[in-house]
């Protein structure tokens, strides 16, 4: 009898153990499957999830430059959250409105409350839903379900208690940054006085979002061009520095313009880091434009690589490659400074010019040069005068152009990225800046070229200007320079290349 009884009371304690398992597993599953959603916030869109943590807290994904945890509760789920995307309908009537801005900061507040307590919802449906389905297949009747079921509510409302218990409101003033936003603190600011201001940067954050939200608006306002079908149209964009919102006006135009070659004249980072390579797959979202590649000062080893891995993507380093009928020879910056400490920062324009000829002279022989050489430094870039009829280059965030004495166009691009967060050290933003080229596709010559001109962060203005050659090129040999040898104004006066940043 005693050992009749044993066996009915091990029978029972394995019976109830799996159940409380069944419902445990059915808990942790269905958060991970049922508590993540799309959420609007504002004019973006954000996804929110959980996951499994010893530590608990809340974890804010900035891709590419990192992410911020705090400390906000303890226990096995951790909250994420990520910006997905900008949708550009409501963006757009977010702009023609301007009364909007004054409520998004109440707005934005209101939609994330919303979307936590139904995300909550939804992983806790799907938790009871898995562990009564699952309990009800391994026992065939509703009972030892409904039981699974308790045991999946009990384990939900542990997790729950404890994070309630544990919630520590303080922990915004105490988080912790990975990845490039480790230099977050300086950018904002003493946390203690965001805390203690708490309303005044939310409002500051609301304008925040409504300047990007004007800015990536701005390019819905470009005219439709109508393309000649004897034209190539080229994109010209350099010194995007890390910025998100250049992707979008890129994207904008070439869209609009049919544009067939995008050429990006370096610094599309701002410190080469790992953490920065993720910002370069954002060129495969440009289609099957090819995207022409030169490393810049603030460009790594590992920035071209990363580059590289994108099917779109033509990245030279000393190579000329033919793209889409033109040629185009492209040579990474001798240099990787970025940041002022670095010894390679030193090189003195002379000394860029110097390296320049040695890059200019095989050119000089070749028995077709290139149509387009494309330079990160206009001081190197001044080296190509006569082995090219045309040199693309950035750096200095100022655009201009010039006739060189022996024919060759330079072309130096402004900031297509409005210089990234430099925008924000001056009272008047850097205006975001990239051109159009138009090359003849029999001969590969210059013909024309548009300057879009964007107004910086805050500003809603949007300028284009056509600028004609005075002389089209009848051949891509740079031993025929064009009729005249004056240089062509530009959006910025131009002027010898000033020394960058």
């Amino acid at each position: 009898m005693k050992r009749l009884l044993h066996r009915l009371f091990n029978r029972r304690t394995a019976r109830w153990s799996s159940l409380v398992l069944i419902g445990v597993a059915g808990a942790l599953a269905g958060l991970l499957l049922g508590g993540r959603i799309q959420t609007p916030v504002g004019p973006a869109d954000a996804s929110l999830s959980f996951s499994l943590s010893q530590d608990g807290g809340t974890v804010v994904d900035v891709p590419p430059l990192g992410s911020l945890r705090l400390d906000s509760h303890s226990g096995p789920v951790t909250l994420k959250a990520q910006i997905s995307q900008l949708r550009p309908a409501a963006t757009e009537k977010f702009i023609n409105d301007p009364s909007a801005i004054d409520a998004l900061a109440e707005t934005i507040t209101d939609q994330i409350r919303h979307g936590l307590v139904w995300m909550a919802v939804r992983g806790a449906l799907t938790a009871f839903a898995l562990a009564f389905v699952v309990a009800l297949l391994v026992y065939r009747a509703w009972r030892p379900a409904l039981a699974a079921l308790t045991a999946a509510a009990v384990t939900l409302a542990a997790f729950g208690t404890a994070a309630w218990l544990t919630f520590r409101p303080a922990s915004v003033a105490e988080p912790r940054y990975t990845g490039l936003l480790a230099n977050a603190p300086q950018l904002v600011g003493d946390v203690q006085t965001v805390v203690q201001r708490f309303d005044e940067y939310r409002g500051m954050l609301a304008k925040l979002v409504g300047n990007v939200s004007e800015l990536y608006a701005t390019t819905s306002t470009l005219p439709i061009y109508e393309p000649d079908p004897s034209t190539l149209r080229v994109l010209h964009v350099s010194d995007i520095h890390l910025n998100p919102i250049a992707w979008d006006v890129i994207r904008s135009i070439t869209t609009q313009f049919k544009v067939e070659v995008i050429i990006d004249s370096g610094d599309l980072t701002d410190h080469g880091s790992r953490a920065e390579d993720r910002f370069a797959d954002n060129i495969e979202t440009l289609g099957d434009v090819p995207y022409v590649f030169v490393r810049g000062n603030h460009d790594s080893p590992g920035t071209q690589k990363a580059v590289a891995k994108n099917k779109n993507a033509v990245v030279l380093d000393d190579e000329t490659k033919t793209v889409e009928g033109l040629r185009i020879y492209g040579a990474g910056d001798p240099r990787f400074t970025p940041d002022k400490t670095t010894s390679d920062d030193s090189l003195t324009p002379e000394a860029l010019y110097a390296a320049g000829v040695q890059l200019a002279t095989p050119l000089r022989a070749a028995p077709e040069p290139p149509h387009v050489a494309v330079i990160h430094d206009g001081n190197q870039a001044k080296a190509f005068d006569g082995a090219t009829p045309l040199v693309l280059a950035g750096h200095s965030h100022r655009r201009a152009t010039e006739l060189l004495p022996q024919g060759t166009r330079l072309f130096v691009q402004g900031s297509t990225g409005g210089a990234g967060l430099r925008s924000l050290e001056h009272e008047t933003p850097t205006k975001v800046e990239l051109s159009l080229l138009y090359f003849n596709r029999e001969t590969g010559g210059l013909q024309a070229w548009d300057d879009f001109t964007l107004g910086g962060l805050g500003e809603q203005s949007v300028q284009v200007e056509l600028h004609l050659r005075p002389t089209p090129p009848t051949s891509a040999s740079p031993t025929s320079p064009p009729a005249s040898p004056t240089a062509t104004p530009s959006a910025s006066p131009p002027t010898s290349t000033p020394v960058a940043p």
